[in-house]
């Protein structure tokens, strides 16, 4: 028994009622008290604790997997088939497509095991086991330690722990603080790496409505694809192998056709990535003023540039989706967010908290001296970075996810150093076959021309929006020479760059001297850069610091002021679960937004002239013959539906379970009304939108033909 499981005992048995919203938390699976199953049962949960989680027999948490690291996914056959978002796998249908063999506007769909197609680099994993290891960390760090002192023990205890962990394994193991370090848990996985791709909506489903209409409700999107993974032969992880055979899972999710009703009980289990739910108002006006703008002004230009040449060209086009999505995504999140953490008034909710925790310190001396500076901290910090201007922010939109040839770039310092100091040729020699396979990979999807314009917007933009005294000294050089003149300057640099090409790159590879690169405009422009941003994080380290002790602190008053209260942990990627119920909300006066939409909806929003919202012609046809087979009911096909249960990026995929265990959707966005959801959650407006999985199995069966992947699913009529 965990000691937080044991203090939830105690406080049963002492006849407390913690304060728990239903909809509310993004839970760890393996603390599910009694309180929390008593909430569930009374909305409809119907499986027990360990149906749900367990170590020693199968689970739910056993068909549940980390997809990649960024998003989640579930195993829907006794076979091996993944189900996950269409935006998930996104990259992966991009790296096969070709304007002859275009799979993001056409779809694919493998019809025997044969056709299915490999993904080198993709992973997923299997929560294998927990544990609590609190106080082995503990016992070992002091709050009197400093920041940099506190996260190096840490770390080595971490190495130690997992080490042990997996000792005559093949598994991974990771030790993840919680509460901002104030506990810590031991996460064991199992990691499959052939994962084939196996069925795949085109884009005019699986991304229909784009980004006008990407977190926004209602919604008609078929947002989902199919992966299998594949085993050695005795079941053991294995990299790609034409001998290899699908994963037989310990568990796999039922699929239910029987449709959702508002009311009823939806459970989500994944992998969200990062929240901040104990941000304080400090922390919101910080990035209302230095954050967001920033990031929303750059990733707009960079969208603009990119756009207007994926417009113009299908190679570019397929080239740049997947960046052009991950850019347009957060582009609109930032502006949510926002706009929501403003007219929520969610700083001054914050503020009555705060407010609460500084009357509950000053009522006690001893409180006074552990906690008494907690406040001041957070201010000091904040102030503290506001005098470096958004530095972070512009260096990592413009320069470090700006044009392409900055990161290339940066790769091969380690190459220059070596040239410099006249190394051992097979030591240089090692260092070169080292970066040659990065060449491919970095110049797939690479447009000299996109690039070029990228170069000189983000420049200019680094340029205006950072202060002279904050600036690298070659952006005075670059003044200087040009004037203020960044597309001349891109002409030049790209002109004469070793990193304008591929074949630059291999060229030089084959004849590397130190003093070419250490004359190249862009290898230049990039290592200043970054020696510049590294100068600038150490000054800011100290802030860093402060931070880092603040919210440790301040989670920890927290909890001892409301002992009675059962937190949740911030999201950090490991496995989660939240509970809630399908129904809808009332994002305004006289407005109400229903759970579930229609196919009808679909076609209501056609507009052949508008890349966004094309239906394909065998999808029209199948609405006007209403041929939704068993998918259908009372003559109409559900396509999305809402619920109120609480996620975040990385739960992308994320199945939506009802109270037997069945699948009945899969999660892939949240709304607009309620962006500030990672910062506070809104209980009256905030929802999870899903794919209903009568709309998946119709997709797959009625549009793709594809009736041999429903064979191998466990159907719930």
């Amino acid at each position: 028994m965990t000691r937080k499981i044991a203090l939830f005992l105690a406080v049963l048995l002492l006849g407390l009622r913690p304060a728990v919203k239903a909809d509310e938390g993004m839970w760890v699976p393996f603390m599910i008290d009694d309180l929390l199953y008593e909430r569930m049962q009374e909305m409809g949960m119907k499986l027990s604790p360990e149906q749900i989680f367990s170590f020693n027999e199968s689970s739910i948490k056993d068909a549940i997997v980390s997809f990649g690291g960024f998003c989640t996914g579930e195993m829907i056959s006794d076979q091996g088939l993944v189900l996950t978002n269409h935006h998930c796998g996104y990259g992966r249908i991009q790296a096969h497509s070709t304007p002859e063999q275009d799979y993001l506007t056409d779809g694919f769909w493998a019809m025997s095991r044969e056709e299915e197609l490999p993904n080198p680099g993709l992973f997923v994993s299997f929560l294998v086991r927990v544990e609590d290891v609190t106080e082995k960390v503990l016992a070992e760090i002091s709050d009197d330690m400093n920041t940099e002192d506190r996260d190096l023990v840490i770390r080595q205890i971490s190495a130690r722990l997992s080490a042990q962990a997996t000792e005559g394994t093949h598994y991974q193991a990771a030790v993840r603080p919680m509460f901002a370090g104030n506990e810590f848990y031991l996460f064991v996985h199992e990691r499959f790496t052939d994962i084939r791709m196996v069925g795949v909506p085109p884009s005019s489903i699986g991304k229909y409505g784009g980004d006008t209409d990407n977190w926004m409700w209602p919604r008609h999107t078929g947002d989902f694809m199919l992966f299998r993974v594949y085993t050695a032969p005795d079941g053991t992880p294995a990299d790609y192998s034409t001998e290899n055979v699908p994963l037989k899972p310990r568990h796999h999710l039922p699929v239910s056709i029987r449709g959702v009703q508002e009311g009823d009980f939806a459970m989500v289990l994944g992998y969200p990535g990062n929240t901040d739910r104990y941000l304080t108002s400090y922390g919101i006006e910080y990035k209302l003023a230095n954050e967001f703008p920033v990031r929303i002004d750059i990733r707009r230009q960079k969208l603009d540039i990119i756009e207007a040449a994926m417009a113009a060209s299908d190679e570019v086009r397929i080239k740049y989706a997947s960046k052009q999505s991950g850019i347009a995504n957060y582009w609109k999140n930032f502006i949510g967010m926002s706009g929501s953490l403003k007219r929520l008034r969610v700083a001054e909710s914050k503020k009555e908290t705060e407010e609460e925790f500084v009357q509950w310190v000053n009522a006690n001396e001893e409180r006074k001296q552990e906690y008494g500076h907690v406040m001041d901290l957070f201010r000091d910090t904040y102030k503290g970075y506001e005098s470096f201007h958004s530095h972070n922010f512009i260096f990592v939109e413009s320069m470090l996810t700006g044009p392409d040839v900055i990161r290339t770039s940066l790769a091969y310092r380690n190459l220059a150093k070596l040239l410099h100091d006249k190394a051992d040729a097979a030591e240089i020699q090692e260092e070169i076959e080292r970066l040659r396979p990065g060449i491919e990979r970095g110049y797939r999807n690479f447009d000299t021309n996109v690039d070029r314009k990228l170069w000189a917007a983000m420049l200019q933009a680094y340029a205006e929006k950072v202060p002279a005294n904050l600036q690298p000294a070659i952006m005075e050089e670059i003044n200087k020479k040009y004037k203020g003149d960044f597309d001349k300057f891109a002409q030049d640099a790209y002109r004469t760059s070793i990193f304008a090409s591929a074949e630059n790159l291999e060229a030089f590879l084959a004849k590397p001297r130190h003093k070419t690169l250490a004359n190249d405009w862009v290898y230049r422009v990039a290592n200043d850069m970054f020696e510049n941003h590294n100068h600038i994080q150490q000054q800011m380290g100290e802030y860093g610091e402060m931070l880092a002790t603040a919210n440790r602190l301040f989670i920890r008053g927290l909890r001892e002021m409301n002992p009675d209260k059962l937190y949740y942990p911030d999201a950090n990627s490991t496995m989660r679960f939240t509970y809630g119920s399908v129904g809808g909300y009332h994002p305004a006066d006289a407005t109400y937004f229903d759970f579930v939409t229609t196919i009808e909806g679909v076609m209501e929003k056609e507009d052949p002239n508008h890349h966004e919202f094309i239906v394909p012609e065998k999808l029209s046809q199948l609405y006007r013959d209403k041929n939704y087979g068993e998918y259908g009911s009372d003559g109409t096909l559900a396509v999305n539906f809402i619920s109120n249960n609480d996620i975040t990026g990385g739960n992308s995929g994320s199945p939506v379970i009802d109270g037997e265990g069945n699948l009945i959707g899969l999660a892939f966005d949240g709304n607009w009304e309620a962006m500030s959801g990672d910062i506070m959650f809104e209980h009256v407006m905030q929802r999870c939108i899903n794919v209903d999985t009568r709309y998946i199995l119709f997709i797959i069966d009625k549009y793709a033909g594809a009736s041999h992947l429903i064979d191998e699913m466990t159907i719930v009529r």
